[in-house]
């Protein structure tokens, strides 16, 4: 095969949930489409890059100085929603059941893979509990080891500043993340959360 492709098909298969199957699929689609969707794609990638960046209070991407959660001020409601990737905020927002501000922490604690506190976005929870007085942490964090450690972690470093903490209820699996689970069972495990 092509050294360039391989190349190309590598790169592919280095994203999240895109195996070698997938992306020499992308590739050639991408190759052989008598349209320019290969250049729209590249140009649409080197805009992005040029231009967003992670807002500086909650971690979600964005082009402005701050994301729209952050700077939307009806969503002051006291309730922060700690997660661990941008794309779980997309999938709340979907499902459209939670109405304050997120925290992305971009990852999870793991001594396996050996990410610390340092390596998360974690330095400034204390500052927006004080600053946009919250008053409740809802962690929606993968139901895994590695979820409940970070979870744990968190309500350790947060300490006795009487916030109330919970978490998702019933309906996210052991193991599983916001991604694979359906709008209704995110529904009712935001609304029957539980009191940690």
């Amino acid at each position: 095969m092509n050294l360039k492709i391989e190349k190309l098909i590598k790169q592919f298969a280095k994203l999240p949930r895109v195996g070698n199957r997938a992306a020499t699929r992308i590739v050639f689609d991408l190759l052989q489409s008598k349209t320019d969707k290969a250049q729209n794609l590249a140009h649409a990638l080197l805009d992005a890059t040029a231009t967003i960046h992670p807002c500086p209070v909650c971690g979600i991407l964005t082009e402005n100085t701050l994301c729209e959660y952050c700077s939307d001020m009806t969503r002051q409601n006291g309730c922060l929603c700690i997660v661990r990737d941008i794309s779980d905020v997309y999938v709340l927002e979907k499902a459209g059941m939670f109405h304050g501000r997120y925290h992305v922490l971009g990852g999870s604690l793991s001594g396996v893979a050996g990410i610390t506190p340092d390596d998360l976005n974690l330095s400034n929870i204390a500052d927006r509990i004080k600053n946009e007085h919250i008053t409740e942490i809802i962690f929606a964090l993968p139901n895994t080891v590695e979820g409940k450690t970070t979870q744990q972690y968190i309500m350790s470093a947060v300490g006795n500043t009487g916030v109330e903490f919970s978490e998702l209820a019933s309906g996210v699996p052991l193991g599983g993340d916001l991604d694979y689970i359906d709008d209704g069972t995110l529904v009712l495990a935001f609304g029957d959360r539980k009191k940690l």
